[in-house]
């Protein structure tokens, strides 16, 4: 469990100091990344689960809050450049890693924010050990896979994803499922606003973390909702009622309709602070300095 430093010169990363943690989970070793910037009292990063899920999707954020704070920016097991080994991917992987490594890197409360369907995990950890999070802020919060929300029956969400992980047909359907058409059409459907930050470039970057060996394994469960850490709304909001945290929710204007529901429900209940910015379900990427300005009072409130 060891951390130790790795170059700094990276696609993903945003100049900090690079580290790894090294974790076990059921007997397999993994390498995990996670990048540090700044002074002051720390603030841990966590991207948004999905195909092109890095770090580096909260390297803006991270640059505007290290004055602040010290920045702890991670990739999860089996995305960005943490080892993608071809492990079964659950909720509880990801539960027991989120608690491993606040308990590990941290010696004191937190604050975190959390972009998309991190939301669940940060929920349940700061319910399950209140001293862990000071504060919580989450960004855009979501708890339902990309499949579960449009309707997929459970079984035909299982099969897809044992296809996905299927050695020959698994890598095609992975391949068409992350052509850098595919994921413009993706960004432009419900990830960014500005399309015309859209770039070849930008698409570029983002395919290029799809093609990393084992990508496939934990994008496929995101994507077929097996790594959902709750499966019904009053869970999720009953995960919010037993707070002791005090929270806030960032929700993008432009959000799916069915995320946006969610995220509204979540804003209706009592105690929790809420703010409607521009932006959908990339926002955390897409708007970091109209975030930070939305957040700032409350990072700073005692």
């Amino acid at each position: 469990m060891s951390t130790n430093l790795l170059s700094t010169d990276n696609p993903v990363g945003f100049g900090g100091v690079v580290k790894e943690f090294l974790w076990k989970w059921e007997d397999q070793s993994l390498r995990v990344v996670y990048e540090t910037l700044g002074q002051g009292s720390p603030l841990l990063l966590l991207p948004a689960f999905s195909s092109v899920s890095t770090r580096g999707e909260m390297a803006e954020l991270a640059r505007l809050l290290a004055p602040q704070f010290q920045i702890v920016a991670v990739d999860w097991p089996g995305f960005g450049e943490s080892s993608r080994p071809s492990l079964d991917y659950r909720p509880e992987l990801y539960q027991q890693f989120l608690a491993d490594f606040v308990k590990s890197v941290f010696n004191t409360a937190i604050t975190v924010v959390a972009a998309g369907h991190a939301a669940s995990y940060v929920l349940q950890l700061a319910v399950k050990q209140p001293s862990a999070f000071a504060k919580i802020v989450l960004v855009a919060p979501t708890w339902r896979g990309p499949l579960p929300t449009m309707g997929a029956d459970p079984k035909v969400a299982g099969m897809v994803r044992e296809l996905v992980r299927s050695p020959i047909v698994g890598q095609i359907l992975y391949t068409l499922n992350t052509l850098p058409s595919f994921l413009n059409f993706m960004y432009r459907r419900h990830v960014f606003v500005d399309t015309s930050r859209l770039t070849p470039s930008f698409i570029e970057k983002k395919w290029q973390t799809t093609q990393q060996p084992g990508a496939r394994f934990a994008s496929a469960a995101f994507v077929t909702g097996n790594i959902d850490a709750v499966h019904a709304q009053a869970d999720f909001l009953g995960l919010v009622r037993s707070l002791s945290a005090p929270l806030m929710i960032v929700i993008g204007e432009s959000c799916p309709p069915k995320s946006r529901q969610e995220m509204d429900a979540m804003a209706a209940l009592p105690g929790v602070q809420s703010v409607v910015l521009p932006g959908s379900l990339g926002m955390h990427e897409e708007y970091p300095a109209a975030i930070l300005e939305a957040i700032q009072d409350f990072l700073f409130s005692h």
